[in-house]
Order: C-alpha cells, then sequence, then structure tokens
C-alpha cells in the first residue's frame, strides 16, 4: 500500500515566524535570517518549549528539516526543532566554498532561536555541521547524537583538494517531476530510496519539491548541482578536529554497516564515517549498527526515535 497522498510539495512562498501549518499536528515554519543567509526550521509541539530540553534535528546532504517527520511522530511527547540548512528545503541557497559554511550557518540559528541546553541528533554532512555549530555555541548544546557523520579519519583532510568546480554525479539527476507521487512511484524501488520506509519516502517527496521555474510541474529544492558542489568538498573541512577537540558534552557515534567494495563506484548505503571518530571526542561513544544503512533516520523511523529516547531521553531525569 502506498503512503498517503501529499498534501502539497514544498513552495516558494514566504511565510511570517511561526505559521501555523493546515492541520494541527503540523509544525511551525519559522524563517530566522542569518548573515546573508535565509535559513528555515520546523517546530513541533512549541507549548513545551522551556519545559524540557529542546531536541534539535539536523538533515543530511540534499535532504531537509521534514524527512524527521516520521522519527518525530515516535516521539510524541518532546519539543522539537528541525532545521533546513543553506540550499535545502525551503532555506536559501546561498554559495559556498567549504562545509565550515553550514556549520557557521546551523551555530547563527541556535543563537537566533535562543536555544540553551539542548540536545541534538545531526544525519551525515548534517551531523558534520552539528559538530561544528555545537562548537562555536559552547553551553547552549548538551548532548549530540551524530548518526553516520561524514566525519573522515585526520589525515584525510590533508589530501590534497580536488580541482576547482568538481561536482558529484549528483548534479545530473532528473530535476522535474509532474507531482511528488510520480517522484515517489520513480524512486521506490530505486537504491538508496527502496530501503525508506514508505511514508518517509513520501515526505521526502513532498517537501523537497518547489514549483518548477517554467512554470510547469515542480524541481527539487535542492538543487542537483548545489547538491553534486557539496559531496567533493567534504574533506576540505580540515578545523573540524579542532571542533571535535572543543567539546565537553557526551557525544554518542552511530555508525551503519560498512561499505561494500564489490559496489561501484561507491556504495552508498555503507558507513562514510571514520571507525576511530568516538575516541576523539572528550566524551565519545561508539554505537555500530551492522545491520543498518547509513540512511538510518529514513530507513527505520521507529528505530531511530528509540534511539534518541534511550541516548537522550535517559539524561533528562
Amino acid at each position: 500500500m502506498k503512503p498517503s497522498a501529499p498534501h502539497h510539495p514544498v513552495d516558494t512562498a514566504q511565510a511570517p515566524l511561526g505559521q501555523q501549518g493546515p492541520a494541527s499536528t503540523d509544525p511551525l515554519l519559522h524563517r530566522v535570517q542569518v548573515g546573508d543567509v535565509g535559513l528555515t526550521a520546523f517546530e513541533w509541539r512549541a507549548a513545551l518549549r522551556g519545559q524540557q530540553p529542546t531536541l534539535l534535528l539536523v538533515h543530511a546532504t540534499g535532504f531537509h528539516g521534514r524527512v524527521w517527520d516520521q522519527v518525530v511522530r515516535h516521539l510524541p511527547d518532546r519539543h522539537v526543532i528541525a532545521v533546513e540548512l543553506r540550499g535545502h528545503g525551503r532555506s536559501q541557497a546561498v554559495d559556498f566554498d567549504s562545509w565550515t559554511a553550514f556549520g557557521h550557518d546551523l551555530a547563527g540559528l541556535i543563537e537566533a532561536l535562543d536555544l540553551r541546553d539542548a540536545q541534538a541528533v545531526g544525519h551525515s554532512m548534517g551531523a558534520a555541521a552539528l559538530v561544528h555549530a555545537a562548537a562555536l555555541q559552547a553551553g547552549r548544546i548538551r548532548q549530540l547524537m551524530l548518526v553516520d557523520p561524514v566525519l573522515l579519519a585526520p589525515a584525510d583532510y590533508h589530501l590534497p583538494a580536488l580541482p576547482a568546480g568538481t561536482l558529484h554525479p549528483a548534479a545530473g539527476r532528473k530535476n522535474h517531476f509532474a507531482s511528488a507521487q510520480a517522484m515517489f512511484d520513480r524512486f521506490v524501488d530505486r537504491p538508496p530510496y527502496a530501503v525508506f520506509d514508505r511514508q518517509a519516502l513520501m515526505d521526502y517527496c513532498e517537501y523537497g519539491l518547489r514549483p518548477a521555474e517554467d512554470g510547469a510541474g515542480w524541481q527539487l529544492a535542492c538543487a542537483p548541482r548545489f547538491e553534486a558542489k557539496v559531496y567533493p568538498l567534504a574533506r576540505q573541512n580540515p578545523g573540524i578536529y579542532a571542533s571535535i577537540r572543543a567539546l565537553q558534552v557526551p557525544v554518542l557515534v552511530v555508525r551503519a554497516r560498512a561499505q561494500d567494495p564489490a559496489i561501484k563506484p561507491w556504495d552508498p548505503l555503507g558507513s562514510p564515517t571514520w571507525p576511530g571518530l568516538a575516541q576523539e571526542f572528550r566524551q565519545g561513544r561508539d554505537l555500530h549498527l551492522t545491520d543498518k544503512t547509513h540512511f538510518l533516520p529514513m530507513e527505520d523511523p521507529a528505530y531511530t526515535a528509540q534511539l534518541i529516547t534511550d541516548e537522550l531521553e535517559s539524561t533528562l531525569g
């Protein structure tokens, strides 16, 4: 059975701070200006803010804040904010030259939202941005969970830079769809999307589109060329280890199964995380899930929510 049809894909309409969605269960939409970048964040259960630590969620490259919807559904009593990094979802696609930009943006957003003593979960590139932001905003983040972060061995950050303008094959992604349902139908049986929970995949499609520039149909909210610029810059982030070692908070590194070298040119479902990463944090722990993929939050939202509950909520009492 297919998931329920979407209400509408993401559009580019302006919305005031705190706009309520069409249904009472929908999150509030916040637009925040951080430097020269307009960023978006979604807030669930705003009435709980201040009564418990906020749970901050940060998505992976190419995704958006609403891919966390199914995880949030399994956390019915938590105050949650899911952000959208520059170039993703409703946030502005301002150019960048390193992953440091995402960390600085996120740090500014954390300050603008006046988050204090928050708990945070980041996925993939979003986890790397979260580490940088948490170091810049010491005292505002009390605990981190990094889900299969794209954080490499220290030596990897000293390799020669790729030629300027190098783009990942994602630049050639299909970028026009008749509807969110058409996007879902195209992706549902294709890797890596085939491992996604079906409703999580529909959330990705529903909220990952915006009106096409030619006025016909829909295009990806994270433009293929923007996404493709992110990947080659993964190792152009040498300052990340200064951020890692500056953190004075508990950090759980969740690693997915190892990459399969038989899958060419690379295995998108395998973990990109350096196995020795957790020991580099002052209070780091490693959890290796050999039966899960890199796309854990979308693959198994219920299990992801349980991990969050076990790791983060256990510290509340």
